[in-house]
């Protein structure tokens, strides 16, 4: 399962955000650092391929695909030398798979904070990078003087190269994530190290910026969902000093430019979606439809951060359940085998596939069979984003 941390200055909508992903309770308040201790709860991801399966199937369960988010402690300005709660945050980080930036782009004077997006994206950026250089520089001088001495024969020059070309990066101030402008085709072996020195700014990022209600449909690209919790805690308010005289300036474009490319940028209005996410999936659904904010911030989120790690879903169905299950792009048949159970990786035989859209035209497993719409496939086939599987495999 993924795990993606959701990071953010006080105030800028964070732990709204992770109540209404995940349906939990935690406190919310106006005061920094209300959160002081990470907290994880599992997202289920909403697809509506699976919904459409277990419809055909008459499936008494339905389990979706689910993401674990964890509400990691605010951070300040100077968390890096141990400001506010330090380290702390810092540790929370080292965790995750991928960051989810909260910044907040709305005005309240009730609520204080940084309330210019791309300024809180600068902070958030220099605290980790001056965290990552002083990891690195301690981890850096310790394989320096192991290799002078060849006290260990497992350091090599590659691994002193790719640190020092990280540090090089961190010390201009640019997080790793950026760097892909620099490298754009680091080797295996580089990249498979760079991921052993667990550097905060190595991992995938995307920003959800948290609007206010009178921005909404005027945000770049019209990426744009409600999202929250019910609480007053970076809701974003409309009227009273949240009120924009003529047009806004868009802040989701702003942290986009900002951003450089280097991760998905999504415009979320928290106080929207605070009544949606008290309500049945079904209730949310149709008042998302009804104020045309369409699926919600769950999915947009989710998406971005299977984009960011490179995973897809596959489907199982039955009349028991229909199961949706995440793997990683390129897996093989065998390999998804064993995302359901190490068994059936270790004893596959093959596997009958089939496009869950064809799948639905067919009406059937039974009616897809008799035309010849299945593919029995072996070992080496590639599984597709979308398919539908059922394994045959002997123990």
């Amino acid at each position: 399962m993924e795990h993606i941390g959701l990071v953010g200055l006080p105030n800028s909508g964070k732990t709204s955000l992770f109540n209404a992903l995940t349906g939990s309770n935690a406190q919310v308040a106006m005061h920094p650092f209300t959160t002081t201790e990470t907290s994880i709860a599992i997202a289920h991801v909403p697809d509506h391929r699976l919904d459409a399966l277990a419809g055909m199937s008459r499936s008494r369960k339905v389990v979706h695909a689910g993401v674990e988010i964890a509400d990691i402690a605010g951070l300040v300005k100077g968390a890096s030398s141990g400001e506010g709660l330090g380290n702390r945050f810092l540790a929370g980080i080292r965790e995750v798979d991928a960051l989810c930036i909260v910044l907040r782009a709305f005005n309240d004077s009730e609520i204080p904070g940084e309330s210019d997006p791309v300024e809180a994206l600068s902070i958030l950026e220099t605290e980790l990078v001056i965290a990552d250089l002083t990891s690195l520089e301690t981890q850096l001088q310790r394989r320096r003087k192991a290799l002078k001495s060849k006290r260990q024969d497992n350091i090599t020059e590659m691994e002193i190269e790719v640190m020092e070309e990280a540090y090089s990066l961190l010390s201009s101030g640019t997080p790793l994530y950026r760097s892909a402008t620099h490298d754009p085709d680091p080797s295996a072996a580089a990249r498979a190290y760079r991921k052993e020195l667990f550097l905060l700014t190595d991992k995938p990022v995307f920003c959800v910026v948290n609007i206010d209600e009178v921005d909404i449909g005027q945000a770049a690209g019209g990426v744009v969902t409600g999202l929250g919790s019910g609480t007053s805690e970076g809701t974003g308010k409309a009227g009273g000093d949240t009120a924009r005289q003529g047009k806004p300036e868009d802040p989701v474009a702003r942290v986009r430019d900002a951003l450089g490319g280097s991760g998905d940028v999504i415009g979320v209005c928290v106080s929207l979606e605070a009544e949606a996410a008290q309500l049945s999936v079904g209730e949310r659904a149709e008042m998302l439809e009804g104020l045309g904010l369409g699926e919600g911030a769950l999915a947009m989120a989710a998406r971005a951060a299977y984009s960011m790690l490179n995973r897809w879903t596959f489907f199982t169905t039955g009349d028991k359940e229909s199961r949706a299950w995440s793997f990683r792009a390129g897996s093989t048949a065998p390999e998804c085998a064993g995302v359901i159970h190490s068994d059936l990786q270790r004893g596959f035989i093959r596997a009958e596939v089939i496009g869950w859209e064809e799948l639905l035209e067919a009406g059937s497993w039974q009616a897809a069979r008799q035309a010849g719409h299945m593919s029995l496939v072996g070992k080496d086939y590639q599984v597709q984003d979308g398919d539908v599987i059922e394994i045959r495999f002997n123990v």
